[in-house]
């Protein structure tokens, strides 16, 4: 009995690891179709989101079956309740890249964001990229120490925030409203996707180190 739980266990945790992979390529593609307005590519990553959610709901069908037929405790149980509370921030973290993506395609042929923003969404893509990446690696090692790490790549995403606003709020910002008010709602999403990021960290830290670190304030 003790082997076939900690067989099920490793599909789970697989599952996680291919959940981390699949946002990442996600956002990846979408910050594609943000700044190049390819349209393939945000009907791909809307069209994928689905995918996602799959495998969401493949690890709530198995912690849930192996709750009820194996009534774990203790340090069980904790390893269950950590895959349901990644697989929750993982599953929103693909809806975020999802909202960039359909935002793309409603500017689409005209890009999402002007040159101005560019470069700023560039790199909040590279800290987005880098983050799903260590999810993934966190989770296959069980790395509390790479789970840590997830704090200061969010304090990068932070900064480039910031950056997004001065840019808009600029007197020589040359665009009307409707178009600072995408740019701040994208930002909003990739903030909220390294923010989601960080909150799998910590659920990483508790499973390994049974310290529960602070999560972030906003689940949205």
């Amino acid at each position: 009995m003790r082997e076939e739980f900690r067989a099920d266990l490793h599909i789970v945790s697989q599952l996680l690891v291919d959940m981390a992979e699949a946002v990442r390529t996600a956002m990846g593609e979408a910050t594609t179709a943000l700044l190049l307005a390819d349209r393939a590519a945000a009907e791909d990553v809307i069209s994928r989101d689905a995918d996602v959610d799959a495998l969401y709901h493949q690890v709530e069908d198995r912690v849930t079956d192996l709750m009820a037929r194996q009534a774990p405790v203790a340090s069980d149980l904790r390893v269950l309740i950590t895959a349901l509370q990644v697989a929750a921030d993982l599953e929103r973290m693909g809806d975020l890249a999802d909202h960039v993506a359909k935002t793309a395609l409603r500017r689409h042929p005209s890009p999402a964001v002007p040159a101005e923003l560019r470069p700023v969404f560039t790199a909040k893509a590279a800290v987005a990229d880098k983050m799903a990446a260590k999810i993934g690696d966190v989770l296959s090692k069980l790395d509390a120490v790479g789970a840590a790490e997830l704090e200061t790549d969010d304090d990068a995403m932070d900064a480039l925030h910031v950056e997004l606003f001065k840019v808009m709020l600029s007197p020589d910002w040359p665009y009307g409203a409707e178009t600072a008010i995408d740019g701040a709602l994208l930002g909003r999403f990739y903030e909220r996707f390294a923010d989601h990021a960080v909150n799998a960290g910590h659920h990483v830290i508790y499973l390994v180190t049974g310290e529960q670190p602070g999560l972030s304030s906003n689940s949205n």
